[in-house]
């Protein structure tokens, strides 16, 4: 089967996004940062996951999810079928917060067009989000994930219709037997998920111009 030329031109420009992206200095990270930690996995894949941000590892060798968090993610891929090499990963920020701190609102702010060109390159069907972070940017809802993981949503993002999946971050399951198990759980819908019709936004009806009122006629009588 001959190779889609969209997608093919999609994966170029998604690559030029990275090298792009390298050298970008749109917040005081970037001054403290071994290198940009873009994304990595399958560029056309249906399934991509966001985290919160990139670790010490993640700093040091470029790769988003490779301390113990990124096992435990290994781990649940091959539990459903899947690795790395069949999904896309990437973070919300994408240069290492100091001493691994939270991301501050304004560095999300100068760090979300990346994701976004991500979303918009790749075309995932579904966007599972690891952690608070990712969940409120991209369902663009204040609800922590305590009360939204597993829970499924149709939203739009880079332009197209996603399935938005919420799930615990790793990193806080790893030492949390309870949330470990609903992690686990959750992770297991995930086929089903990637193998659902996504229905076409409703197109927006063409408002209709009122039909003029009749003539007022006075009526006797009535008061």
């Amino acid at each position: 089967m001959a190779a889609d030329p969209d997608a093919l031109n999609r994966r170029a420009e998604l690559a030029a996004y990275a090298t792009e992206t390298s050298a970008c200095t749109r917040c005081r990270l970037a001054s403290g940062r071994t290198q940009v930690v873009f994304g990595v996995g399958d560029p056309a894949a249906d399934l991509m996951f966001v985290g919160e941000a990139p670790g010490f590892h993640e700093d040091k060798q470029g790769y988003p999810f490779v301390g113990q968090a990124g096992k435990l993610l290994d781990q649940l891929l091959a539990g459903i079928g899947l690795t790395r090499d069949n999904v896309y990963i990437a973070n919300v920020i994408k240069c290492r917060p100091p001493g691994n701190r939270d991301p501050q609102p304004d560095e999300i702010e100068a760090c979300e067009r990346h994701l976004f060109r991500q979303i918009e390159l790749i075309r995932p069907k579904v966007v599972a989000t690891l952690g608070n972070f990712a969940t409120k940017l991209l369902s663009g809802k204040p609800t922590g994930i305590t009360r939204v993981h597993g829970v499924e949503q149709e939203v739009t993002l880079g332009g197209s219709r996603v399935l938005l999946y919420p799930l615990y971050h790793p990193a806080a399951a790893l030492y949390t037997p309870a949330m470990l198990s609903v992690l686990e759980q959750d992770f297991t819908r995930l086929p089903e998920l990637m193998g659902r019709e996504i229905a076409p936004p409703t197109p927006l009806l063409t408002p209709v111009a009122p039909e003029p009122a009749p003539a007022a006629t006075v009526q006797l009588g009535l008061f």
